[in-house]
């Protein structure tokens, strides 16, 4: 295992049992992610990327394995204790978005803060230079119907943003959004990572991952390639589309 890495796996299963048969969603992952790296995670529908997501991000916890955050082993952590983390140190961008639809824009983005001591006034401001950050600073007061799916994802930023994580999972961040809007999402995070923030993007797209400095492959729950530059991947995936 690596004891340098922000997040590593280690021989980390996670199944589920339907009816009489046990799928291995994830089999036998030993993985580590670091500070500051900007990492895709690429597959097909059931290659178990997302699952590999929520298992790395503390969002689930693995069948057997181990999961280790900031050099801590979380096998035995309480699921109070996860949500600490996840809530300090993670934060988290979905493909649909998950704001709640009837509160504005600046409100959406306060909600990690709600679980801390910080001050109401604070919150406000924090929420508010995180909406600038976004482009979004003219846009405070609006609710998600009011936004564009573009917007709604960089107010899903802002508030992945507002407790100044250690890393970003993106989950698919560009499947509900067009071209323009896509290429505008990958932008910012292409910025967080400059600013030196770890990203974790897991898209089924080769375009979007060919952003990423690091992708990992995934089929049938296994990593079939980690490619530290990219180099390679996008050059096989360029051959294969000829």
């Amino acid at each position: 295992m690596d004891s340098n890495a922000l997040i590593s796996l280690n021989h980390v299963f996670k199944t589920y049992t339907l009816g009489d048969s046990t799928i291995h969603a994830i089999n036998d992952i030993d993985l580590s992610i670091h500070k500051r790296e900007f990492v895709a995670i690429i597959g097909p529908s059931g290659s178990g990327k997302s699952t590999l997501m929520h298992v790395s991000s503390l969002l689930d916890n693995p069948s057997s394995g181990k999961v280790t955050f900031e050099g801590q082993d979380t096998t035995d952590f309480t699921e109070e204790q996860l949500a600490v983390v996840r809530n300090r140190k993670v934060g988290f961008v979905f493909q649909q978005f998950n704001l709640l639809p009837r509160t504005s824009a600046l409100e959406n983005v306060q909600l990690p803060l709600l679980y801390t001591n910080t001050l109401r006034s604070e919150r406000i401001s924090r929420a508010q230079a995180m909406l600038e950050k976004v482009g979004l600073g003219q846009r405070l007061k609006n609710t998600p119907s009011q936004l564009s799916g573009g917007q709604q994802q960089r107010v899903a930023i802002a508030r992945a943003l507002i407790n100044n994580p250690e890393v970003i999972f993106a989950d698919e961040p560009t499947g509900n959004l067009d071209t323009k809007s896509g290429e505008e999402i990958m932008n910012i995070l292409s910025g967080l990572h400059r600013e030196g923030r770890s990203v974790v993007l897991v898209t089924h797209e080769t375009e979007v991952a060919s952003v990423a400095k690091r992708v990992i492959s995934m089929r049938d729950g296994k990593v079939v390639s980690d490619e530290r530059d990219g180099k390679k991947y996008r050059a096989l995936t360029k051959r294969k589309s000829r």
